[in-house]
């Protein structure tokens, strides 16, 4: 694996700055697992990261907080564990650090106000239907 997390294209982390630590899994591996470190655990510290800008540090700690953890313990091996555990780290510091597009106000079309009120027309017929008839009204 490279020296650098690719995170998108634009931003790369040095690996030395994510912790990564290995642990026993509870997953799969049977006998085996009992004795081998293969439960993988990244964690990246936003704030003490040199690579990020100011922006993207604040908008990372706003929605990923100052911690990005993720945890892998799925494969039998700790080298594949990692990788995930790296993919998955990248991943939520991709959505962490995404813009979200701004909504254009759009009208509703002539169509779909058409349809509504035919709608509304249609409810209030069926509740009128319901009613019991007034006096007077044969």
């Amino acid at each position: 694996m490279a020296e650098q997390l690719r995170i998108d294209e634009a931003l790369s982390l040095p690996l030395s700055e994510i912790e990564l630590r290995a642990s026993r899994s509870s997953g799969p591996g049977g006998q085996h697992a009992n004795v081998t470190s293969s439960r993988v655990e990244a964690a990246f510290d936003v704030r003490a990261s040199a690579t990020l800008g100011e922006g993207q540090r604040e908008r990372l700690l706003q929605r990923a907080g100052p911690v990005v953890v993720a945890v892998a313990q799925d494969a039998r091996g700790q080298a594949r564990n990692r990788e995930l555990a790296l993919e998955r780290l990248a991943e939520k510091i991709a959505a962490g650090l995404r813009v979200p597009r701004r909504r254009r106000a759009t009208r509703p079309t002539a169509a779909s106000r058409r349809r509504r009120l035919e709608q509304k027309r249609r409810t209030a017929e069926r509740k009128r239907t319901r009613r019991p008839p007034s006096p007077g009204e044969d």
